[in-house]
């Protein structure tokens, strides 16, 4: 499978992307990052919300 195929099934689809992000200096955390994402075509069949 191409990596357009793969780009393309996924905004057809939509995705959510999670991810935590934390760093740290001697066991002590310091920074505590949450990261999340939606990632989805936009088409003139289903505007954007905004």
């Amino acid at each position: 499978m191409a990596l357009v195929d793969l780009l393309d099934r996924l905004l057809n689809g939509g995705a959510v992307l999670t991810g935590d992000l934390v760093l740290s200096i001697a066991e002590v955390d310091l920074v505590h990052i949450n990261l999340r994402a939606v990632i989805r075509s936009i088409t003139s069949d289903e505007p954007s919300p905004w």
